[in-house]
């Protein structure tokens, strides 16, 4: 939220500095996330008075103007404004300055033959407004030779980040309230002026929702005078970013920023019959202020009249009834709706807005009658009218929180000591009532307040954060002991080994469309207050998100795209730690030497889920491979890692071309996943290592080649050597497979070569026949036969 000092002093009498007032705000948990001063936007710009302006020789549009800059002899400048004459005063940029708008250095020129000093500057060019049509003209009084930005009264811009769970502070008043309880001056009553309601409002107002508006408060005034407003009203405004509109639409705003207090003055000529607050009905539209039409359903609170609906309630008012400089009588709408439907609303219709960011978070109820005299006030001093009483359709929430509160608490909880009676004034300071037994009320405003941790919070707060001493944590003396769980351990090899491999790690959202969650089976677990539709659902797969950023990459012409993520995925069994990597694109691309490009394939992630799996202490060598891996992927180009038929370690392959499709990827991608948590942990879970003995005697290779059925995994037959004789039988390996001319047909030759390993002694002849037997006995149970 963005104010300037001038704002802030307007509600807190206080002689502290610029960097003092910073200081505090962050002291009491108010992040001051940047300082602008529009005066050192402004430096070298002056208030400047025209003596003479005469055409310029070459050019019909242009102007040559003597401007006394009061210092010295008058400048000459080439001016284009058609406002620009003799007598008039202005704002002159001197050669050096920087124009706001653009950032051009001014310098002295020559435009079309005539030399230039700087420049006479309009509003836009500035950043003071829209208006461009012309110079600024300012009053005869201005002093010539002054500095434009003390001449404007600019005053120092505080960008603070106001944290979702303070509502009461989305106001300048709020931030001067904290500020006065923290000791930094006098909080200033509110001011409202005077007026004279008159007659009965002609306008019958009332609230037929009362879950989603309990309150609606309103009233009629006639004969306003609608315009620009004044500079002090406009250069607030601007402060905070806004840009002033007219007069009654900045007042509206104004009370806004200022009090946390969104208001509509709708104009009453474009109204019909009864304004009520709403249901909407299905199907319902409305043009809003952004000029976008938005179709409406049931579970949606509307403001309307007879001819159908004006404003979307607490989030945009509507086109159709907005004020304009014509209007004459206006409708004063302020109201209390129910946080939890305006943001459902406002995430249903993607619509955000000031107002829809402070009522979704909860206003003051309490605010209502003094809100609309305070908005009535100011209309009627600044653009006059004639005001009728108000009408007050329901009742807002008037049941306050009381907590019975022990201050021992503050050093218990908060760590810092701080004496009863400071306690007690801080709280007051803020706007709670503390009785004499330490009973103490909330106020309305104040929603996040749920309990004394809360009031705990409160008092250290405000007496300063950074008094709050930094204590370490105690521990025994030694060696600190591994902090790491035996999971965290394995992600972390994990990660290195796959950024080893050459891919990039992403992190994306725990959460996803139902769209996307149907791709990979649909999602068990949804939220009912999302931050948006596009995310939902807890993820049950992290394919999406990684897909999602797969597309992203390519869309940005990246030709080859390797991504990996570790996370969770969230299933009806509770949550689960994943592995997957994904790759994309050209695995690699065309070479001088006539090699063309090629892409990832089902073998290349399967060798990177092996080598992954290795690095996280698997039992590769124990993996089985089995079946497809699921819909998501390609039929026959896919499978899965087990250790045994129902344990599933992983998963590999291509993907299927329509969960591509659906994520707009249009290169093939291979896939893989591997699910952490079923990675069977170490038996030996002691720190120490077995000492290296390397085997005295020289390993023994033998090869054979085996008949076996064409449908049956090499994976499988080696397998099987293995365990053939797991004390003499080291290694195996496939180097070569065969199917054709001198195969059976339905059959393949695979060859192995196996490595055993003496112990002892050196085999002897009827040693190396008893394992070759074992070998050959072990794969004829999976169809294999010694090939002659």
């Amino acid at each position: 939220m963005k104010f300037s000092i001038t704002w802030l002093k307007d509600h807190l009498e206080t002689d502290a500095s610029l960097a003092e007032i910073a200081e505090a705000l962050n002291r009491i948990g108010h992040e001051v996330e940047g300082i602008e001063d529009p005066a050192e936007r402004l430096a070298g710009f002056r208030v400047a008075k025209v003596l003479a302006a005469e055409k310029h020789p070459d050019a019909d549009k242009l102007q040559v103007l003597s401007v006394d800059t009061g210092e010295g002899d008058p400048l000459q400048v080439v001016c284009g404004a058609p406002n620009a004459r003799a007598g008039m005063k202005g704002v002159l940029g001197l050669p050096g300055a920087t124009v706001p708008s653009n950032g051009m250095q001014l310098r002295k020129s020559a435009i079309r033959g005539v030399e230039s000093n700087g420049m006479m500057c309009s509003v836009r060019e500035l950043e003071l407004g829209d208006e461009h049509d012309g110079i600024i003209e300012l009053p005869e009084d201005a002093t010539v030779g002054h500095s434009f930005a003390d001449y404007s009264g600019s005053s120092p811009v505080l960008d603070v980040a106001i944290t979702p769970n303070r509502p009461d502070c989305m106001g300048v008043y709020g931030i001067a309230r904290d500020l006065a309880a923290a000791g930094l001056g006098t909080l200033k009553p509110i001011a409202t002026p005077d007026f004279a309601a008159s007659g009965a409002c002609p306008v019958e107002i009332r609230t037929d929702d009362a879950d989603g508006c309990p309150a609606f408060y309103g009233r009629v005034i006639k004969g306003v005078t609608n315009g620009p407003s004044p500079d002090w009203l406009q250069q607030r405004l601007t402060s905070a970013g806004q840009r002033p509109i007219s007069l009654l639409v900045d007042l509206t705003n104004y009370l806004m920023l200022a009090y946390g207090r969104p208001a509509h003055a709708y104009d009453l000529a474009k109204l019909t019959g009864a304004v009520v607050a709403r249901r909407a009905q299905d199907g319902e539209r409305v043009l809003a202020l952004n000029e976008k039409t938005y179709a409406l359903d049931s579970s949606m609170t509307v403001i309307a009249d007879d001819s159908g609906v004006h404003d979307i309630a607490g989030i945009m008012g509507g086109e159709d009834s907005g004020v304009t400089d014509s209007t004459t009588d206006v409708l004063l709408e302020i109201a209390y709706f129910d946080p939890e439907r305006i943001g459902v609303t406002g995430r249903k219709l993607g619509l955000a807005s000031d107002a829809r960011t402070r009522f979704e978070r909860g206003v003051d109820p309490e605010f209502l009658d003094a809100g609309l005299d305070l908005l009535t006030g100011l209309i009627v001093e600044l653009a006059g009218g004639e005001p009728s009483e108000t009408v007050r359709a329901g009742t807002a929430p008037t049941d306050a929180m009381t907590l019975t509160f022990d201050p021992a608490l503050v050093a218990k909880l908060g760590g810092v000591e701080v004496g009863v009676p400071e306690q007690r004034a801080i709280l007051i300071g803020l706007g709670f009532v503390v009785d004499e037994n330490w009973n103490v009320t909330v106020p309305l405003r104040r929603h996040d307040i749920e309990g004394t941790a809360d009031l705990v919070e409160e008092i250290v707060r405000i007496h300063g954060l950074d008094k709050v001493a930094s204590v370490p944590l105690p521990r025994p003396d030694g060696v600190a002991q591994p902090t790491a769980t035996p999971q965290q351990a394995m992600e972390r090899k994990l990660r290195r080994a796959a950024a080893a491999s050459g891919l990039n790690e992403a992190i994306t959202w725990s959460f996803i469309s139902e769209e996307q969650a149907a791709l990979v089976g649909g999602g068990r677990w949804s939220l009912e207050n999302p931050i948006s539709e596009d995310m939902k659902v807890m993820r049950p797969s992290l394919l999406p998100g990684l897909l999602s950023a797969v597309q992203r990459n390519l869309d940005r012409g990246a030709s080859s795209v390797r991504l990996f993520e570790i996370g969770r995925r969230y299933l009806e069994s509770g949550e689960h730690p994943t592995l997957v990597c994904l790759l994309a694109g050209e695995k690699h691309a065309r070479s001088w030497d006539g090699g063309k490009p090629a892409h990832f394939d089902a073998f290349d992630a399967k060798a990177l889920c092996l080598s992954l799996l290795e690095a996280a202490g698997a039992p590769v060598g124990n993996l089985m491979v089995m079946g497809e891996a699921g819909d998501v992927y390609h039929p026959g180009q896919s499978a899965t890692l087990r250790l045994g038929p129902k344990k599933r370690i992983a998963s590999f392959g291509m993907l299927h071309p329509s969960t591509l499709k659906a994520i707009d990827v249009d290169v093939p991608v291979a896939a893989l996943g591997i699910h952490l948590d079923e990675i069977p942990a170490k038996k030996n879970a002691s720190f120490a290592r077995s000492s290296y003995a390397p085997p005295a005697l020289q390993a023994v290779t033998r090869d054979f080649a085996f008949l076996v059925p064409d449908d049956l995994a090499a994976a499988d037959l080696v397998r099987a050597t293995r365990g053939a004789d797991k004390k003499n039988v080291v290694d195996a390996r496939v180097f070569d497979v065969f199917a054709g001319q001198g195969v059976p047909e339905g059959k393949k030759s695979i060859a192995i070569e196996v490595m055993l390993q003496p112990q002892d002694q050196s085999y002897k002849d009827a040693e190396l026949k008893a394992i070759s037997d074992a070998v050959v006995a072990a794969v004829a149970k999976l169809g294999a036969e010694l090939r002659g």
